[in-house]
């Protein structure tokens, strides 16, 4: 029996991300896996996933993403992420800031037979970004 789709979801972002776990990407993603949100481009598949992945890793450590909510609904499930770090790593395209990060996504996977087939992210990069120092924050008010 495969795991319910909120195990295979809590597992990936343990694992994958907080373990920094390349290996885990080829188990627990199907082979014709697309995600989207996370470039210009769907990304097919655990081979061109590994490169955002270790670009990621490059760029932060102390990388932690706390899936702080999940909504299941058949075989989708929605996890509710909390992502902090500290940018030490040029991996980006720019220079390390050392700054800390901590900002908030959502993922929406399809998950069949244990894996992740299908992913939709919207996670806040400008807020990562400004918080890095390469964006402006506005000021209101």
């Amino acid at each position: 029996m495969s795991a319910a789709p909120e195990a295979v979801m809590r597992e990936w972002f343990q694992q994958v991300w907080n373990e920094r776990r390349a290996e885990a990407i080829d188990r627990l993603m199907a082979p014709d896996a697309v995600v989207h949100g996370l470039g210009a481009a769907p990304i097919s598949g655990p081979t061109a996933f590994k490169p955002f992945h270790q670009t990621l890793c490059a760029a932060f450590d102390k990388l932690n993403v706390e899936v702080v909510q999940t909504v299941t609904e058949g075989n989708r499930v929605t996890a509710l992420c909390r992502v902090t770090g500290r940018h030490v790593g040029g991996a980006l395209g720019g220079p390390a800031t050392g700054r800390s990060v901590d900002f908030w996504g959502t993922t929406i996977g399809r998950i069949e037979n244990g894996q992740i087939v299908e992913g939709w992210n919207t996670f806040d990069f400008l807020t990562m970004y400004q918080q890095i120092g390469w964006v402006p924050t506005p000021v209101v008010g």
